[in-house]
């Protein structure tokens, strides 16, 4: 099996190192550690792949799904990776701009067509997806609200996408890593039928990507080959994890509408310094990030966002990491004075940059 690198975790990784702020990410400030019960009980009690049978029902009926066909994994990345391996033989077709490893793992499986989302709108169009299926595509791949634009893509072109994939045998696999931060969400796609597979987590929207749990919710058998590959990869979360993960959930009622909250004001903050350097973006309406578009007199995104690392120390995300040359990333989801602090720093950088 080849694997191309992941430009963005790259880039993530080398820039977190010497940025005194990163708003690159897109994880949310967490909630207080107080907030919840850490004592898992024994430490040394393992947990079977595929996670608590408990929290399993509760993720099964959030997906009109049961216990029996969703699985809990170490974090999100996982679960996308299980999904592919599980279904991925010979074609798939990948929604882009994405942030996910989708493209990668897809590419690694089997060959693979990318249908691309265009701004200003970023719309996925359902006839995209239809023209780029052959007979022997095994997954359609697609994140909602899509990351980096925080653009939803909403009830009529899901279920039309879902439709063309479900006529052609083809598996529907959707990222909804950001649909706790849609206070009014359509289904998920796993609840749309026999070929539909959703993967979250409690990284993003819970502010609690310490803990790496994520989840994979489907058909039996995809969910039964997950598991399989799941003994031979990472196994389960882990136990302080899983018993932390199980109380966010529970309590997402409280939860999510402050984190909602929380990227809105962000939201509002980073518009206003957009707007007040003539900077286009995806004005999302869901998600924690964004893509920008770079200012004049930058080769691109990575010199731009080298050139702010290197004099502002602020870590922002390259739009090539994502496809998107003429573009950078930012997230919303910072703690208030992070997010303020290097916003001070991105708008000196700009007035000097003019």
């Amino acid at each position: 099996m080849r694997i191309s690198p992941f430009d963005l975790e790259r880039w993530l990784a080398e820039s977190a190192a010497d940025a005194a702020v990163s708003l690159a990410g897109r994880d949310v400030r967490p909630p207080p550690t107080e907030d919840f019960d850490l004592d898992p009980g024994r430490l040394g009690a393992a947990v079977p792949t595929g996670g608590s049978s408990a929290f399993s029902v509760d993720l099964g009926a959030y997906h009109g799904r049961e216990a029996s066909e969703t699985i809990v994994t170490p974090g999100l990345r996982e679960a996308n990776l299980l999904a592919a391996l599980a279904v991925v033989d010979e074609h798939a077709v990948v929604v882009t701009p994405a942030s996910t490893s989708f493209l990668g793992l897809a590419d690694a499986l089997g060959d693979v067509t990318a249908v691309r989302l265009e701004g200003p709108g970023w719309t996925l169009d359902p006839a995209a997806i239809g023209a780029a299926l052959e007979p022997w595509t095994d997954l359609v791949a697609v994140v909602n609200p899509n990351d980096p634009t925080g653009r939803s893509h909403d009830e009529a072109t899901m279920r039309a996408v879902y439709e063309r994939c479900a006529d052609n045998g083809t598996y529907l696999l959707c990222d909804e890593r950001f649909r706790p931060l849609d206070p009014d969400p359509i289904p998920p796609v796993a609840a749309r039928g026999r070929y539909g597979i959703s993967t979250g987590s409690v990284s993003t929207a819970f502010g609690l990507a310490g803990l790496r749990v994520g989840w994979l919710c489907g058909p039996p058998a995809v969910v039964s080959a997950a598991e399989s590959w799941a003994d031979y990869t990472s196994g389960p979360p882990s136990g302080i994890g899983l018993h932390v993960a199980e109380q966010a959930f529970d309590r997402r009622g409280s939860i999510l509408p402050k984190t909602r909250a929380h990227v809105a004001e962000n939201r509002t903050a980073v518009e206003a310094l957009l707007d007040a350097h003539g900077l286009a973006w995806s004005d999302p309406d869901c998600g924690t990030r964004a893509l920008c578009a770079v200012p004049e007199g930058f080769a691109g995104g990575r010199s731009f966002c080298r050139s702010v690392l290197t004099e502002a120390s602020v870590a922002l995300a390259p739009g090539e990491a994502v496809g998107c040359p003429d573009r950078f990333v930012i997230g919303l989801g910072a703690p208030a004075s992070e997010l303020e602090a290097g916003l001070s720093r991105l708008d000196t950088f700009l007035q000097r940059h003019r």
